[in-house]
């Protein structure tokens, strides 16, 4: 009997994490699922049958609760269909229906992760807009990667702001890694050459390069983005081996727009959207991952270091319809 009790407790402690993370979730959604599955409840109260007035409503719900406008046209061209082949009747079910579909949009599956002979880095380019909460999140993220037991190096490639390179620099020193950095202004492809260089002499298991945001235009942008791309592989081939791109849930549909020309000037590998807890714009999860058929590898829901987590498609729909 007390074998099974310091079972339990011993369960429960393994539990609590994930529970508390997920009460955050919730917590952190709660304006997006006001906004979304709150309005569907209140469309959906008292009703008995799917009229087509109902439908024209339910349109405009999912038109307006930025998951973008080709995501949206399928799914009520879905309902749409299904109603009109009499396999959906019930409001309630059209809920149900509605869930399981956002689900399987956010189902992307994971590129094939690159084959790394032994003492190789994994090497990461995160690229995003100023703004977005880029710098802070590779901290994060170097830190999740500190906590599974591997040795990570930070590249301050923003070379054209000294408040970036020194955040960097702060929050290496924070999370106990190395930064590796040149003077405000330096050629972001040579800090990055020198950076792959030293992270394979010292066998650094991952590299996280911090990028620009924004220079004089887009074009600038992309072709020094290009560049770091391109000067990476030539230090060590197959490098970059992932395109994170960091984008602010608060921006909403925009934030689809930004992600098309990155993907489409940089092959985005992952997206990881930050303050998912001030938005009521959470839908933009769903748009992203559908239409550009790009996993989803992080959210942050909230300012500390363990408010940025895997995403988990399951526990995401759960925090929005329950």
């Amino acid at each position: 009997m007390v074998w099974f009790k310091k079972k339990e407790e011993e369960k429960k402690e393994q539990e609590a994490p994930e529970t508390g993370f997920f009460k955050r979730l919730r917590t952190g959604l709660s304006k997006t699922r006001d906004s979304f599955t709150g309005r569907l409840d209140r469309l959906f109260l008292g009703k008995k049958e799917i009229t087509p007035e109902l439908l024209d409503e339910l349109e405009e719900i999912l038109f307006t609760s930025d998951i973008g406008v080709t995501t949206t046209q399928e799914l009520i061209d879905s309902v749409r269909e299904k109603v009109a082949r009499k396999e959906l009747q019930d409001p309630e079910k059209l809920k149900t229906a509605l869930r399981e579909h956002i689900f399987s949009f956010l189902e992307v599956p994971e590129q094939e992760a690159p084959s790394l002979t032994p003492g190789q880095p994994l090497v990461i380019m995160v690229v995003g807009v100023n703004g977005v909460g880029k710098t802070t999140t590779i901290a994060k993220v170097a830190h999740l990667f500190k906590e599974q037991g591997k040795e990570v190096m930070l590249v301050a490639a923003d070379t054209f702001r000294a408040a970036a390179v020194e955040q960097l620099g702060v929050w290496g020193e924070r999370i106990g890694v190395e930064v590796i950095k040149q003077k405000t202004g330096a050629d972001p492809s040579a800090v990055v050459f020198d950076a792959v260089s030293a992270a394979m002499s010292r066998k650094v298991d991952v590299v996280l390069i911090d990028t620009a945001g924004r220079l004089h235009t887009k074009r600038n942008l992309m072709d020094e983005l290009k560049k770091i791309y391109r000067v990476a592989g030539k230090k060590m081939p197959g490098a970059p081996h992932q395109v994170w791109l960091v984008l602010d849930a608060t921006t909403g549909q925009n934030a689809i727009s930004q992600a098309e020309i990155f993907h489409k000037e940089l092959g985005v590998t992952h997206i990881i959207l930050t303050k998912l807890d001030g938005t009521a714009k959470g839908g933009i999860v769903v748009g992203i991952s559908h239409q550009l058929q790009l996993p989803i590898k992080f959210i942050g829901i909230g300012e500390k270091m363990d408010d940025l987590r895997p995403f988990d498609g399951a526990a995401f729909v759960q925090a929005i319809f329950d």
